[in-house]
This record gives C-alpha cells, structure tokens and sequence, in this order.
C-alpha cells in the first residue's frame, strides 16, 4: 500500500508541502489543472530549486493573478470544491473544514459564516487543493507525519499582531505532538490543517520501503536551520486478510434528520457498514456515535466523509478484524416478480438466508400490499428453492443457471 510520512520537525505551510509532493514526482500540470478546476484563471503555479542552510528543495510558488483576491467564507469555498474528482474533494474539503472550524472557535462565530483572511486567498486555496491532486497523482492511500514545529514569538496577521502559535495552529495542534522548534511562526494554519485532514496518526519514520523522496521550501533562508518540509513515499505491508479499520466520532449537534443521509453517503462511499449508537455525553447532553466499518485503504476518503457530512471534530480509528461469510444474491419469483435473497454459507453449508428488504419494500408498494405479507411470501419461495438455514450450499449452483446469482 503506497503510503506518505510528512517530516514537519522544521515547520510547515502548504506551499512547503506542496513544493515537497512535486519534488516527489507529483507532475505539474496535474496540480494546475485540479486549482483552474476550482479557481480558473486566478493564479499562477510555478516551481523553482532553491536551497535552504545548504539544502536543495523546490519552491512552490503562488502567483495570484489579481491584486487584491477575494476573503471567502467556507460556504463559497465549499461550492468551489465541489468540481474536483472525488477524492481530491473530500480531503481539499476535509481540510478547509479544520479551518473553518480552528477559525470559528477562535472568533466564537458559527462555521458557515466564517470569513477566511490569510487562509481564504488565492494561494491557501492552491495549496490545499494542490497538494489534495498531487497526492491523488502519486497514488497516496495513507498518510502519517511526525511531530511538528510551530515556533515562537510573535508574528503580525490580519487580525493584528498575535502570540506563536497563532490561535487557529493552536486549535489544529490539539491532540497532535508539537514543539517550538524556532524563532518565528514555523506552522501556518494551512501547512497545520493538511496535516490533521491528511495524516492518520503522530508517528516517527514507519516501517516502510522508500521509493521517493520530496524536500519543499519555505520562503525564507534561515542560516543553520533547514527551512523545509520533507516526504517520504513508499509501501508499507498491505493490511492481513479480514484486516479492518474501525473509524469513530461522538456527536450532539446535528440535526437528527440529517443522520439518515450520513449514513447513505459514507455506504455510497465505500464503507462496509456504518450506524448510529445514541450515547450520554458530558453535562447529560444526548448524542450518538457514528460508527464507519471500512476496508483499511477506504479509511482516508471515509474520514474525509465524516468530517464533510458531520458537525465532528475529531474522529477516533483502531484496528478490527472481520470474518466475513460467502455469499450470494439469488432472485426467487413472489407473486411473478423478483426478489432478491441474501445467502451466507460456509464448510459447504447455508447459515444464513434472507430476503433483501429494498426489493421487498419495493414490491410491496408495486402491488400495494403490506410489507410483512411480501416477506413472509419471500421466505416461502426462498424455501421452496431450497435456501433455507442448513441446506447444502451446492443448492446454489443449480439456482445460479436458472435464477441468476446477482453476485459469485
């Protein structure tokens, strides 16, 4: 599995990060075509070497093409988004959303209106969306990083001169290992919400085999000090068979009607199974958690998910192995039409069978019956066919030719 570590232990801002994916071999025009998608015509991306304390690393510059670019609020952000393919999307989205969300318990101001200042501009826009391509271009599936430098002092923003770490890298530093590391602001929020929205966990150099290797610069020379951020691409061992990603978060303020969309998004995303648990959170507040089961290379794109379709902050993941029945999906004829019936099996044996209840529900308005006649209806033509719980599982090869098993 082609996995990225990010060495942030000189700082990092999206530039960096973006300069270090091209020196990994993300290609160019890749990156400018994903920001045209979302910004067309606004700015310009061009990479140069440089050298940093004696170094080599590539620049990544931002030209915008306007003056005086727009502050956007996350909604129009968002919808600027919305173009890129889909898992370019859901981290560029991933990542604007720790912003939004850094930046709206700063100001104590809702997340949808908050408006973005240094983060909003053209070249934040291109970092973020930029490094997204780039790591879709080098075949990234995971990616992990090391802790990060954010720096001390004071630094001068938007809002007026501010203390390092400036409050939204503090509010993306959470639950993450940091250090001062040096003079100045090291972390940008941009460099520290890719971080978070990308990596799956604080780790030094994984257990993996180096394929490439990317150094991008900062913008300043720093004697002594190496201002760049380094990648490391490689494989590490694919998860063992019936491996399994358990990804988690606790919410208590979504509106209820929407969790059945949440739930029907991460399923169309890829997730084996996702569901709801309502759970007692501090203070008595209700709330649930969302669950999403998920093959360990689909945990990316579904973290992305949870973040986008959900008010979370945070979602927590750990390891499972599942054991998974054979099975098959076999129609059988109710009342002239057909219905599918799940079949799980094993030693030669079905354990178990039952009737899809989509179809069910499906046929029962069809015929405008009750939905409990069209089961018990199923069940009998699943038995008549042979599918019943202890039957031998060679039944199914004689329904497959005449019946056709939807899936091997």
């Amino acid at each position: 599995m082609s996995h990225l570590w990010i060495d942030a232990s000189a700082g990092v801002a999206g530039d960096m990060l973006l300069g270090a994916l091209l020196d990994a071999g993300a290609r160019l025009d890749v990156v400018r075509d994903a920001v045209d998608t979302v910004v067309p015509g606004e700015v310009i991306v061009d990479v140069a070497p440089v050298t940093r304390a004696g170094l080599r690393a590539l620049k990544a510059h931002v030209d915008p093409r306007e003056p005086a670019p727009p502050h956007r609020t996350w909604t129009q952000i968002r919808t600027l988004l919305s173009p890129l393919d889909g898992r370019v999307r859901d981290r560029a989205v991933a990542a604007f959303a720790l912003l939004a969300e850094a930046e709206a318990a700063v100001h104590g101001t809702p997340v949808e209106d908050v408006h973005f200042h240094e983060v909003g501009a053209l070249d934040s826009i291109t970092d973020v969306v930029g490094v997204c391509a780039a790591l879709d271009d080098l075949g990234v599936e995971s990616v992990s990083a090391g802790e990060v430098a954010v720096g001390s002092g004071r630094t001068r923003t938007a809002h007026g001169e501010l203390p390092v770490p400036v409050p939204a890298v503090a509010q993306l530093a959470r639950r993450w290992r940091v250090r001062g590391g040096g003079a100045g602001e090291l972390a940008t929020p941009t460099g520290m919400a890719l971080v978070r929205s990308l990596a799956e966990r604080c780790e030094e150099v994984p257990s993996m085999r180096v394929d490439a290797v990317g150094v991008g610069a900062g913008a300043r020379d720093t004697p002594g000090r190496a201002n760049v951020v380094r990648v490391l691409l490689g494989q590490v061992e694919a998860a063992e068979p019936g491996g399994a990603v358990l990804l988690e978060a606790n919410v208590d303020d979504l509106d209820p009607r929407l969790w059945p969309g949440v739930l029907s998004a991460l399923l169309e995303a890829g997730a084996s199974d996702a569901w709801l648990v309502p759970i007692v959170m501090k203070k008595g507040r209700p709330a649930h958690t969302l669950s999403v089961l998920c093959d360990p290379v689909r945990a990316d794109p579904l973290r992305a998910a949870m973040f986008r379709h959900t008010s979370t902050l945070g979602v927590r993941e750990s390891p499972r192995r599942k054991t998974a029945l054979a099975r098959a999906f076999v129609d059988v004829d109710v009342w002239g039409e057909p219905v599918a019936v799940k079949v799980g099996y094993a030693d030669g044996v079905l354990v178990q069978v039952m009737p899809e209840f989509e179809d069910l529900a499906a046929l029962a308005r069809r015929q405008r019956r009750p939905e409990r006649d069209v089961l018990a209806a199923a069940v009998r033509a699943a038995a008549a066919a042979g599918l019943v719980v202890g039957a031998d599982a060679a039944v199914l090869g004689g329904l497959r030719a005449t019946t056709g098993n939807r899936l091997p």
